[in-house]
């Protein structure tokens, strides 16, 4: 098989500083890819911080890649991001969002602070983001965009409403995208991976680390990041080496224009009988 490659091309990558999106970054440099890595202006010992480690690191493999120390939540950001891959390589072709973190609180105890803190990072800082890319794409008539949804976001989890909602947020956006900028040749799918990382470190057994390292998780990504992917509008789930695809569907139901309350009481188990379905508006698989 030819190896899939990234020369030229310029890939943006949110929480780009450990985890998941180190990973990405390392990955796709590895492959040619220049890089613009994005992560919080924090700073360790050194007086570095996390996406100036992962820049020399880059360096350090021979590849090229420059930092931008900012949250996504913050005002004018996204713009911020953009202008500096345009600034450093002239061009941006792979929006990869996959900043994030979690705050857990039940519902019953969440404020309006713990929703906004979630959806600033996980919801408008990838719209702000890839709204600021957007343009570029449409005019060089390519791209990809890739966003990070959950688990929790698809099926829900106990505590996390405001993190779920905003996982969800991105499921409608990046469809939605993924149908307007089918014209432009751009690419937009949705990744919910699984990996132990700092933000999942209280809930994944220590034991269990090493087999959901976040290297595992980046092949899938990087794919959907390559000029060779030809699917768009999908979720894909990828842990632990396990890849697979998730999607929405609807079952054939039960259909009666007259319908009373009692007979959808009646017929419940056919509403939701899950031996015949179909996928509607399924995302478009567009030629290479």
């Amino acid at each position: 098989m030819t190896e899939l490659r990234f020369d030229d091309r310029v890939v943006i990558v949110t929480g780009a500083g450990g985890g998941l999106g180190g990973a990405y970054a390392r990955l796709l440099a590895s492959r040619g890819a220049k890089v613009v890595a994005n992560d919080l202006a924090v700073t360790d010992d050194d007086g570095r911080t996390p996406a100036a480690r992962l820049v020399a690191q880059i360096a350090g493999d021979g590849g090229e890649a420059v930092a931008v120390d900012s949250s996504v939540a913050e005002p004018g950001a996204g713009e911020a991001i953009v202008q500096a891959a345009l600034d450093a390589f002239g061009r941006v072709d792979v929006v990869i969002n996959n900043a994030g973190f979690v705050q857990d609180r039940s519902f019953a105890k969440m404020t309006q602070e713990d929703l906004d803190a979630i959806l600033d990072v996980h919801y408008y800082g990838p719209y702000h983001l890839t709204k600021a890319a957007w343009p570029h794409l449409r005019e060089q008539q390519y791209g990809r965009v890739v966003f990070t949804t959950s688990v929790a976001g698809l099926y829900g989890n106990f505590g996390q409403a405001n993190y779920s909602s905003g996982k969800a947020a991105v499921i409608g956006l990046g469809r939605t995208l993924a149908i307007e900028g089918a014209r432009s040749g751009i690419r937009v799918n949705l990744v919910s991976p699984g990996a132990a990382t700092a933000m999942t470190a209280a809930v994944v057994p220590e034991h269990l680390h090493a087999a959901m390292s976040p290297e595992r998780v980046a092949p899938m990504v990087a794919y959907l990041a390559h000029e060779t992917c030809a699917v768009t509008g999908e979720i894909f789930h990828a842990v632990g080496g396990h890849y697979a695809r998730n999607f929405i569907a609807v079952t054939s139901g039960y259909r009666n224009p007259d319908a009373s309350i009692e007979d959808i009481a009646d017929h419940l188990g056919q509403i939701t009988d899950l031996s015949d379905w179909e996928i509607p508006g399924q995302a478009i698989e567009l030629p290479e």
